[in-house]
């Protein structure tokens, strides 16, 4: 049977909506790779639940002193581009919940994706932004979600109780407004893990996200009773197997109780990693493109 022109109009016009419907999505799934020889070749000491669950090898030797020009305060050149820093700027956003300070990399409207990293204890936007320390992972993350079409926001945490909380639900859907349709990730340090926990109970923002990322974080028990455990939202775990801040069994517990439920999570726990290592090793490409995939 011959399609007459209407139809193949109307066909073309269809195909055209879902290309664009899903090329925001497209693009945020596949992060091309950026410096991988450097950031993405560890050995894996373990692996199981599918590859959802593995050791790391680490080394303080190696990934600190071997990749430091000034052992944890420099990395090396070879490790960063600064040429990132051009989209960079320091802004205060008036959101429904107040002004919030934040450092933002990259377009403040139509991103192709959002990445939001909140910093722990003690920190402030500065932490999220800076090329040099923590082995040049966040000039690495900046320079990922630059080149991939997104934005990432840095925001300054006055506190990490339900006020900020409320600061960040806020900036969720600033973020989303901006750019609608498109994935956000909220990615969470050490203390920041308790503003990750708390809006996970918030059902607005969680609707509005891709995926959560614990690095070095706090354990939440009651995950289970949250919107996001409802929902199903994917969360990406980092930890160092000798944190004496967040204790790993007790996350790596979390992780399996989550698992075993067919709940949507990954473990990468870095073996002989204290409480910093997460933020100086996590690969960022890798948990981007596994939360997009799932999100």
């Amino acid at each position: 049977m011959q399609m007459s022109t209407a139809h193949f109009r109307a066909a073309a016009v269809l195909a055209a909506l879902i290309v664009a419907s899903l090329s925001g999505r497209a693009d945020a799934q596949a992060l091309a790779p950026f410096k991988d020889e450097l950031f993405s070749a560890p050995a894996i000491l373990e692996s199981r639940d599918g590859g959802d669950f593995e050791i790391v090898d680490y080394q303080e030797l190696r990934d600190i002193n071997g990749r430091d020009q000034i052992p944890e305060r420099r990395v090396k050149q070879k490790y960063v581009d600064l040429s990132v820093k051009r989209e960079q700027v320091n802004e205060t956003l008036r959101l429904a919940s107040g002004p919030l300070d934040v450092a933002r990399v990259g377009p403040a409207e139509e991103a192709a994706f959002t990445v939001i990293f909140i910093h722990g204890r003690g920190g402030d936007r500065r932490l999220g932004v800076n090329d040099f320390s923590f082995g040049g992972n966040f000039n690495r993350l900046k320079n990922l979600t630059v080149k991939g079409g997104g934005v990432y926001y840095a925001p300054s945490v006055s506190s990490f109780d339900a006020s900020g909380v409320a600061a960040i639900s806020s900036l969720i859907a600033y973020a989303a407004s901006q750019a609608p349709g498109r994935p956000v990730v909220l990615s969470c340090a050490s203390m920041g893990s308790f503003i990750c926990w708390g809006v996970a109970r918030d059902a607005a923002a969680v609707g509005q996200l891709a995926g959560l990322a614990i690095l070095g974080g706090a354990t939440d028990p009651d995950f289970t009773k949250s919107a996001a455990f409802k929902a199903k939202l994917p969360i990406a775990f980092t930890h160092g197997s000798r944190d004496s801040v967040y204790a790993a069994t007790d996350q790596v517990a979390l992780y399996e109780r989550l698992h075993k439920t067919g709940y949507p999570t990954r473990f990468t726990l870095f073996e002989t990693g204290s409480h910093g290592t997460p933020v100086r090793m996590s690969d960022w490409r890798q948990i981007l493109n596994w939360l997009f995939a799932r999100g």
